[in-house]
């Protein structure tokens, strides 16, 4: 397995938990995390393999750190990268706006021509919308820390099952 890159951005810690979680259910990977407060401009273009972590802010706001890096994101060339995605959100308070952020970054990246892998099953979810959503699925794997956090380790190791085949050179 290839190196990978596991960008985030984490208000709380929530998210930052995650991209930890995720590197210890990817063990057999060589993971390095980064949190985009601290990256340069073009970290992302050493990685051919790229995992992105973001939490939902206010009315569907990527997290301010994100906010700050997406120049970034839509300066490197994705055309040769495969990308997948984890998002934070609170589909109870923010039942209009549920991992938002998350369909943000997956914008951006499919506009650079990115290959994303690791859509997420919506079953199990209680929101009445989400930017994240594309063809009835999560472009990726979607978490609720605040009313849902009993099933994160489990869903993550699913979605880690799911997409370690595609980060394999």
């Amino acid at each position: 397995m290839s190196k990978i890159g596991v960008f985030y951005a984490s208000s709380t810690g929530n998210t930052q938990d995650i991209a930890s979680l995720i590197k210890d259910k990817m063990s057999e990977a060589q993971i390095e995390l980064h949190n985009v407060a601290d990256c340069t401009d073009n970290a992302m273009e050493q990685y051919k393999f790229i995992i992105m972590g973001t939490s939902t802010w206010g009315e569907g706001d990527l997290q301010d750190d994100w906010e700050d890096f997406f120049s970034n994101i839509s300066a490197t060339d994705f055309s040769s990268k495969t990308v997948a995605f984890f998002g934070l959100g609170d589909q109870e308070e923010y039942c209009d706006n549920f991992v938002d952020a998350m369909g943000t970054l997956y914008d951006e990246v499919v506009k650079q021509e990115a290959t994303v892998v690791g859509s997420w099953s919506t079953d199990g979810y209680e929101h009445d919308e989400s930017n994240a959503i594309r063809d009835g699925k999560f472009i990726g794997l979607a978490l609720d820390e605040d009313n849902q956090s009993d099933l994160s380790d489990e869903r993550v190791s699913t979605w880690v099952k799911q997409i370690t085949p595609y980060f394999i050179d």
